[in-house]
């Protein structure tokens, strides 16, 4: 008797996924096998085994899937979930080594029709990086290619601060309580942090869409001085400075972190920045943060790290989302701030609340679906669904962190002017 398509794909997948299989598979014949409860993978044609033929990994696996090639029935977080979670226990399958193996491998391919030329990429954009590594040109390419998709596709992804980045949860089984609310918290507590008080100088550096400097202008009456390397976003908060009557507060400026000019400033906050630094360039990034700030200033860095055994990033965001990303176990970045001067005095894991801001960005994604494809396109909405799904995940599972690290630079004599308790920092918001 004949195997379907369907039967004979699931015999490969029980090469890399041992045991029974996490997953029914839907062949472009109609077929299918497999568990019958399991999430559903549904193979649209033999070019998505072609693809992963050219592009082994999980690099294939997404682009297959970003071509349309590749899809999953309802939730595609639950697949990958199940896929991942039958990893976990049981881990790959040994892989093939002997040459009879090999041949079968490839008359399997033939029998499928999948072996053929290279497929074209997805109709999105790659990150196409060029220059050496973390140069500032080759660094405004590479914020230019994530932050610079459109104003408009992050004001219908994010809240109405337009705040893209780990939101704090103060009241997480409210349901009054929304995404909105959990940033407002979140720059709030950087500003309680950083001891901000009215005439205060604050240095924004990766200001992103001004969340945060735009709240310490009006709610805590500091001078802020916002600094970001994407032109959009500078745009965006210069717009928003002027509606808000904030131009006598709040100085926007589209430069590197090493052309930051002055110093002398009471507070510095790097919210999500770090990451983008680079491995070797981070010590000088630190001496010059160190450098910016006034004896007894504070330096706030809320960054995303990953755990001792865990790759962080990986092919597909560095290809698709965040080329040249590098992130450290938390303690590593401690040791560097403390090498260039700082005085670290608090760590705060913020792990789960970025599961949860995830979350809510995938939920919204979801909910206006048409209208993303409408503004960006359809791969490039798959794109970002994969990268809020498997973030999500990553976050929840503890393969990366994010924490918020306060530091100070002490005077010679030792002097901090910190607080005796960090009491102070997670009190309610006072109206102001």
């Amino acid at each position: 008797m004949t195997s379907s398509i369907a039967q004979r794909l699931c015999a490969l997948l029980a090469r890399v996924l041992p045991g029974p299989l996490p997953v029914r598979v839907r062949a472009w014949d109609g077929s299918e096998a497999g568990p019958p409860a399991a999430p559903v993978v549904i193979v649209r044609s033999p070019q998505a085994l072609r693809r992963l033929l050219w592009q082994p990994g999980e690099l294939g696996l997404a682009e297959a899937y970003i071509a349309g090639d590749l899809d999953v029935e309802g939730d595609v977080g639950t697949a990958l979930g199940a896929i991942w979670q039958h990893v976990r226990d049981r881990g790959p399958a040994a892989p093939w080594h002997s040459p009879r193996q090999l041949a079968e491998l490839a008359a399997g391919a033939v029998r499928l029709g999948v072996v053929g030329p290279r497929p074209p990429a997805p109709h999105t954009p790659r990150a196409r990086l060029r220059g050496a590594l973390h140069s500032s040109a080759r660094d405004r390419a590479a914020i230019s290619h994530h932050y610079d998709l459109s104003n408009d596709f992050y004001a219908l992804l994010l809240d109405e601060s337009m705040a893209y980045s780990c939101a704090y949860w103060t009241r997480p089984d409210d349901p009054s309580y929304h995404l909105a609310d959990a940033q407002r918290d979140k720059v709030d507590l950087v500003c309680r942090k950083l001891g901000l008080e009215p005439g205060m100088r604050l240095l924004d550096v990766g200001c992103g869409w001004g969340a945060l400097s735009l709240h310490a202008a009006r709610a805590y009456q500091a001078q802020v001085t916002a600094v970001t390397l994407s032109s959009e976003q500078r745009d965006f908060v210069t717009a928003r400075v002027a509606e808000l009557g904030l131009a006598d507060r709040v100085e926007v400026q589209l430069r590197h972190y090493r052309d930051i000019e002055g110093g002398g400033y009471d507070a510095v906050s790097a919210i999500e920045m770090g990451e983008h630094v680079g491995d070797v360039e981070y010590p000088a990034f630190a001496r010059q943060l160190r450098s910016l700030l006034q004896p007894r200033g504070r330096l706030l860095v809320q960054q995303m790290s990953r755990g001792a055994h865990a790759p962080g990033g990986g092919a597909f965001i560095e290809t698709y989302i965040a080329p040249d990303m590098h992130m450290r176990p938390v303690g590593q970045t401690v040791d560097l701030l403390e090498s260039a001067g700082f005085e670290v005095r608090s760590v705060e894991a913020l792990r789960e609340h970025y599961a949860r801001t995830i979350d809510a960005w995938r939920q919204t994604l979801e909910e206006h679906w048409d209208a993303f494809v409408t503004l960006v396109g359809q791969p490039t909405a798959r794109v970002w669904r994969l990268y809020l799904v498997g973030g999500a995940a990553a976050f929840a599972e503890r393969r990366m962190g994010v924490d918020q690290i306060l530091a100070v630079r002490p005077t010679r004599e030792g002097d901090t002017a910190m607080p005796p308790t960090p009491r102070g920092w997670y009190e309610p918001e006072q109206p102001r």
